[in-house]
């Protein structure tokens, strides 16, 4: 464990801190045993962006690219086998911290052009748990209208699902539902609630990279910007705490179950006028997972300003932020599907350059 005190204290303050980054570089060369010796990190995310960036530039990938060119393997296939041997061996390096808690968990993403394909997201979902054959994986799946069923199929089949891309507490909410509905289908199945893990990415920062814009053209809009993203995090963490007080989850959790945990994702600060570490200072609560870039990792171990729970308590306060908001005239359900849409529209672009980084490599291996 990290002597870290930035680190030591938001960590005892029940939150989880994982790593959203991965590569093979940073399995092979130890990197990932460091954060977790050094740094207190005791899990990682990844997602369509950070594999088109590890792989469009690395070396360590050779060896494997040659031997898939060899096969003739499809672009598609590559790109699987590629990104689940990462995933699994990541899966191994965590798996100490994954038998000592709830953590030491590592996060697979479906192919995000299906993220409005409900029955191949399922079958997909369940071919890549198949495939990384790891107790600790999570596979990511985006929490679209489509996505909902699709979260609900993977969990009763057992599958540990990281639920991404929410924006909105009305849409959190139906995660949360598709969560319940999931693990009573898994209890019905016959599955052991206690092996099945579940957490709800929440997205924070591009909230406010959202609103902030769209506050620039309302007189006296300035007074609302960067607060926004905080407000929304800090309701949805009430909404986890009513949902899972509730004697719905209440039964489920004398067969096992474990509360899914919000998970505070895009936490590195987009605005250069905000502290670098404000989605870490600003969202301590109990029970939570905050996954940051290593520039926030390491910012936060620097001088984060963690002076205990931070969340807890404010949804009063975070009400009224989002009051003046919309008397502000700020649409925030359309903020909120446009966030959605370009979510989805970001991670497909990234996997097309994933697609296209790899189909170079299996060419070039084939000379």
């Amino acid at each position: 464990m990290t002597d870290n005190q930035n680190l030591t204290a938001l960590s005892e303050a029940g939150v989880s801190i994982w790593l959203d980054d991965l590569s093979r570089q940073r399995i092979t060369s130890g990197n990932l045993a460091e954060l977790i010796n050094d740094y207190a990190v005791v899990g990682v995310t990844s997602n369509p962006t950070i594999f088109a960036k590890a792989l469009s530039n690395a070396a360590d990938y050779n060896d494997q690219i040659r031997e898939l060119a060899a096969r003739g393997a499809s672009v598609d296939d590559a790109v699987r086998e590629l990104t689940t041997k990462d995933v699994r061996d990541a899966a191994d390096v965590f798996r100490n911290v994954y038998e000592a808690g709830d953590d030491g968990r590592v996060s697979l993403e479906v192919d995000p052009r299906l993220a409005h394909d409900t029955e191949r997201t399922v079958a997909e979902a369940l071919d890549l748990w198949k495939a990384v054959d790891r107790p600790n994986l999570m596979v990511k799946i985006p929490a679209t209208v489509e996505g909902l069923p699709a979260i609900t199929r993977a969990l009763a089949e057992g599958v540990s699902v990281n639920v991404t891309l929410i924006f909105s507490v009305e849409r959190y909410r139906d995660v949360m539902d598709a969560y319940l509905s999931g693990l009573e289908q898994a209890k019905a199945n016959g599955h052991d609630l206690s092996t099945i893990a579940s957490v709800a990415s929440f997205f924070v920062s591009r909230v406010d990279t959202e609103i902030d814009k769209r506050l620039e053209k309302v007189e006296g809009g300035a007074d609302l910007a960067g607060k926004a993203a905080i407000a929304n995090a800090r309701l949805a963490y009430a909404a986890y705490e009513e949902v899972f007080a509730s004697d719905r989850f209440q039964a489920l959790a004398a067969a096992g179950a474990k509360p899914q945990r919000p998970l505070w994702a895009s936490t590195g600060v987009k605005d250069p006028a905000m502290s670098d570490t404000r989605y870490v200072d600003e969202l301590v609560a109990p029970n939570t997972v905050n996954t940051m870039p290593e520039a926030t990792l390491f910012a936060t171990a620097d001088h984060a300003r963690v002076t205990g729970d931070t969340v807890r308590g404010t949804a009063e306060a975070s009400q009224q932020v989002f009051d003046q908001l919309s008397a502000a005239g700020i649409d925030l359900d359309d903020v909120f599907a446009v966030l959605e849409r370009e979510g989805v529209e970001k991670f497909e672009k990234s996997w097309e350059e994933l697609l296209d980084s790899v189909r170079e490599q299996l060419e070039q291996a084939k000379r």
